[in-house]
């Protein structure tokens, strides 16, 4: 799993637009009331509870303990559980399987483990809803923090996995997941924090790119980065920063 340090607070109050955006896999997952769901990678529990509010019953698991600490103070009626998606074992199945914006923290090399463990924890009639980063998401940012880093010498760390349709179609399938529904989609986002909104970003998802980087190095770069960004993400009349994600959504069911 990534090593990146998550501040829950500053998650919630600063990156909101992660659980803002995930309302729709929400609505593509359309809980019914009385169903199981569990919430892969559920973080601090913003769409555990909206997905709790259409009468499923739910689970959240997250493998940062601070999130799921979080989750649990501020959703006091739900189940949260700190857990490893590779190998988490339910006491019974579940009718559908929910993540958002989680499951690219997760190293490719494992990525079976964790589709392997959603193929068994499903009902025979369940589902798998799911979105994730795609090929080509962040690369602009990426690239200009990769290239930071390595003007000063730093080899930069991989901490996600961003799949193309193409292939990740064939992993789920061949961990007994049948795909239905499957797109790979730019989505540029706007970010938070107005001039700051990029140095946020980049410091609340990227420690894994900063791995062994000083203190002085560290803020040189960030600087770096942002002015090899500026004519690109940043809108100045706006004051606002847009990230240039794409996502993978998909849907699967277990393979009959």
């Amino acid at each position: 799993m990534s090593d990146n340090e998550w501040d829950p607070d500053d998650y919630d109050s600063s990156h909101g637009f992660v659980a803002a955006y995930g309302e729709d896999v929400v609505q593509l997952l359309d809980p019914q009331p009385g169903e199981r769901v569990l919430d892969l990678g559920c973080g601090t529990g913003t769409l555990t509870a909206e997905i709790a509010d259409s009468g499923a019953d739910i689970v959240g698991i997250d493998a940062t303990a601070a999130m799921v600490e979080q989750a649990s103070e501020r959703y006091p009626d739900l189940q949260f559980s700190v857990a490893d998606a590779r190998e988490y074992e339910p006491d019974k199945p579940f009718d559908a399987v929910f993540s958002n914006a989680a499951l690219h923290w997760i190293p490719d090399e494992d990525h079976d483990a964790v589709l392997s463990m959603v193929a068994d924890a499903l009902d025979g009639d369940g589902r798998f809803v799911a979105e994730l980063g795609g090929r080509g998401n962040v690369a602009q940012i990426e690239r200009a923090v990769r290239a930071e880093l390595d003007t000063r010498g730093y080899e930069a760390g991989h901490p996600w996995y961003f799949p193309s349709i193409g292939e990740y179609a064939p992993r789920l399938e061949a961990n007994g997941l049948e795909v239905t529904e499957a797109a790979l989609f730019d989505r540029p986002t706007a970010l938070d924090g107005g001039e700051a909104g990029l140095r946020e970003w980049v410091e609340m998802f990227g420690d894994d790119l900063f791995d062994g980087v000083g203190g002085h190095d560290h803020e040189a770069i960030l600087s770096g980065v942002e002015e090899r960004l500026r004519p690109t993400l940043f809108d100045p009349e706006t004051e606002t920063w847009t990230a240039d994600y794409r996502r993978l959504r998909f849907v699967a069911a277990p393979r009959q």
